[in-house]
Parts: C-alpha cells; structure tokens; sequence
C-alpha cells in the first residue's frame, strides 16, 4: 500500500492519490461481443439461451426454469446452522427497510387546485445474482426484501447453474442451494437457470420462458456490467439499479484503533476483486505500520489471498493531520464503505457528507452490513456516492404527480398560466387554458 502524508503534497497529488484504478468495463470488444450476446438473445429465445450455456458453462440445463421440488430439495441441502443465520439476516434486513419509502401526500395550493402525489411499485422486477468463486446469496436478500416490502407484484430471479460436482458428465447442474433458499424465503418462485450477459439480455427483452422486467437489479462481473449499461440505454430494454464498479472500502483509525480490527475491515473488500481498492486514513504513522503489520499477517491464512494482494496494490494509506481532516479527505474520495474503527466515532457521524455506508466504533464491522445487520449491501462505489444513494425500498418505487383543479379554480389560476405560456412561445399551451375560461363565463 503506498503511503502518502496529505500535507506534504500539493492538490493534484492529492486528488491524484484519490484516484480509482482505471475500471473500464466499455472496451470495443467486451462491448461487441456483449452486444453479439444480446443479439442472440433477442432473436432465438430461449434456445439462443440453452446455445449459449453451452458455449460458456459447458453444459445446458434440462430446464431454464426451477421448480418447487428443486427449491425444496436445495433446503435439505443446507445445515440448520446456516439456515437459521440467513433467517436472523432476513428478519433483520426486513426490520431496516419497513421503514423505508415514498409516502404519498396531497396539497391543496390554491383554492380549488389539489395536487397529490401517488406512489406505485414497479411492476415487473429481475434479480441476478451471480455463483462464481463466491454464489452472493446474501444479495439476493438485500434485493428481494425491499422489492417485496414495495408491493413489486412480479419478481424473478436469474443465477446460472453449476456443472455437478460428483460428475465429469456434462449433465444439468444446480443452482447454489443458499441462493435458493434465501429466495423461497422472499417469497420468489420464479428462477431461472442463466448466468451471465445472456440473464441480462433474457430479463430485458424477454424469451418463450423469461418474462421482460422493467428494472434489473444485482451484480455481476464485467460482462454482466456491460450488458446492464447496454439494454438500459434502450427503450425497449430495461433500467438498471446504479452504476457498478469494484468493491471499496476507507477505514479510519487513531491511536484507540486495534491493529487486527482495522487489518481485517481492509481485507474484507481486499478479498472481492483484484481491482478493489482499500483506503486507511490515520494521523498516526505508528498506528498505520501497526495495521500493516496486521495486513501482512492476515494474509498468509487467508484463501483469497491472491486476489486481496493484487487489491492491496491498488490501495493507500494516508497519514491526516487529525480526525476531522480524516473525514474531509473521505468526502472527497465518497467510499462504497466508511468504517470509523475507533473509539467514540459517533461524534463524528454529523461530518459525513459522502459514503454508501457508514460502519461506526471498533465493534462495528463492515461484514455486517454485507450479511445480518439489516443495511443494504448493494452500494455506489467508483465515488458516486457523491450523488447517488445505497439500494433502498424507494429503488422499487416510483411516483405519480396528480392535479385536479375545479372551475373555480382554473378561473382563478389561468391568467398566470396564460401569461407564462405566451412568454415562452407556446400559443396552444396558453390556448388550453384561454378556451377553458372562455367557456367558463357563458
């Protein structure tokens, strides 16, 4: 991790050393042959689908569609012990976001002119949820239950199958049990065996046995990225959830901060991509070499160690002059994840401007957030939490502007609407309301 002492460089180096690793996710050819596999899709349905299984996975499922059996069969599958974590997660998680949504609301702002907000959920909702190195079953609860608590009345889920591992046939595998089970508790029961850029394309357009969404949420690898960024700038696609890019985390720490607390929290995101990035902002240098030291030991048990070294070069430390220049630098780089490991942090939280989550005291992990706490997990990262909030019920949502105005009160309001119509230009703007009120006088 390169080190920096903030006062010590000027503010082109400063921002500089801010600076993501160059993620782009767009080049020519991920974008041709993302766009070919969206084209094949559209085109062939569902056979198009099973082709491509094939091509990718090596195997093509008997069946695209899950059944209640498969689900049922997925439960046994799992120990009591991981079943009833994921059922604490999902009580916890429901708890946080019955809180959350748009209210509707009327104002009456002239006599005789009512205008109402209405709220609406969406209609027709498609989760992916990739099985790779690590099958995020977490993520499908973190999509599914604000979905649900927002009324979405269609909700189906896509996470490709995996090539059974007691054979070298090449014969239907299953989607990961964890991932089932997690959607049986949402309430899901539409799944779909499909992985990959494909899963967008069928959830966007729709085939023989995929419904068309309106909306896409979950995350996925580059592929999955670009073909999202694709069928969302289509009108006849679907929209995405938020700009994606790799997983992040800032830890903040002083001289109260424990080493192998701090060490930790930085390997949790470390450990997702090679092209995470991990940021320790401290006013102590002994307090970073501590937490260094703690990195270096950590990572010798680590399984992802690989992949959390290669992160870990991309990553910083920056020495602050105190804590309350700590938490500026943080809003300047906006993190996907903020933990405050230290000592009476909450005095802090008023100063935060820019985060997707915040994680405060030395007891308050980021792999809570990412499983039981009841916070979302699905974040902006890449900085755009500068502008752009974590996943939320209202994500599921949308309003409704209503007006209703009675004679009197179009009579009262439509010389003010006439005389801005005619400023601007617009004469059949101004037409609409110039005939109603003649009328209004006979």
């Amino acid at each position: 991790m390169k080190t920096v002492i903030w006062n010590d460089i000027d503010t082109e180096e400063q921002n500089a050393i801010l600076q993501r690793p160059v993620y782009d996710a767009s080049n020519d050819k991920l974008s041709t042959n993302v766009g070919d596999i969206i084209s094949q899709v559209r085109n062939g349905g569902d056979d198009a689908l099973l082709d491509l299984a094939k091509k990718f996975d090596g195997f093509a499922p008997d069946s695209l569609a899950v059944t209640a059996q498969d689900i049922d069969k997925a439960e046994k599958m799992l120990s009591d012990e991981l079943k009833q974590a994921i059922q604490i997660a999902h009580k916890n998680i429901t708890a946080f976001h019955t809180k959350q949504g748009f209210q509707p609301y009327s104002v009456e702002t002239g006599t005789g002119i009512e205008c109402k907000r209405i709220v609406r959920p969406l209609q027709t909702t498609g989760f992916y949820i990739p099985a790779g190195s690590a099958p995020l079953f977490s993520t499908v609860l973190m999509i599914s239950i604000p979905a649900q608590i927002a009324g979405c009345p269609n909700r189906i889920l896509c996470s490709p199958a995996r090539k059974n591992k007691n054979t070298d046939t090449e014969q239907i595998g299953d989607i990961d049990p964890a991932i089932l089970y997690a959607a049986k508790l949402c309430g899901i029961t539409r799944i779909f065996r499909i992985g990959g850029a494909q899963a967008i394309a069928a959830m966007a357009y729709g085939t023989q046995t995929v419904p068309k969404v309106d909306k896409i949420f979950g995350p996925g690898n580059q592929y999955v990225t670009e073909a999202k960024k694709q069928v969302s700038s289509d009108p006849a696609g679907a929209l995405l959830d938020m700009p994606a890019g790799p997983s992040e985390v800032c830890v903040i720490a002083d001289e109260t901060t424990d080493p192998v607390f701090a060490a930790s929290d930085l390997l949790s995101q470390a450990e997702h991509d090679t092209q995470s990035q991990v940021v320790l902002i401290t006013p102590s240098k002994n307090k970073a070499a501590q937490i260094m030291q703690a990195i270096d030991e950590q990572l010798q048990t680590l399984p992802r160690r690989e992949i959390a070294k290669s992160a870990i070069k991309n990553s910083r430390i920056i020495i602050a002059n105190d804590i309350p220049q700590a938490i500026k630098i943080s809003n300047q780089y906006a993190p996907e994840h903020l933990i405050l490991c230290f000592e009476d942090a909450e005095q802090y939280l008023n100063n935060i401007t820019n985060a997707g989550s915040i994680f405060v005291g030395p007891w308050t992990p980021e792999s809570a957030g990412d499983y039981a706490s009841g916070t979302n997990h699905v974040l902006p990262t890449y900085g755009y939490a500068r502008g752009i909030s974590g996943l939320s019920v209202e994500a599921f949502q949308k309003t409704m502007s209503v007006q209703n105005i009675s004679q009197q009160g179009l009579v009262q309001l439509g010389p003010s609407i006439i005389e801005m119509a005619n400023a601007e230009g617009l004469d059949a703007h101004a037409r609409a309301v110039s005939l109603r009120l003649a009328s209004a006088k006979e």
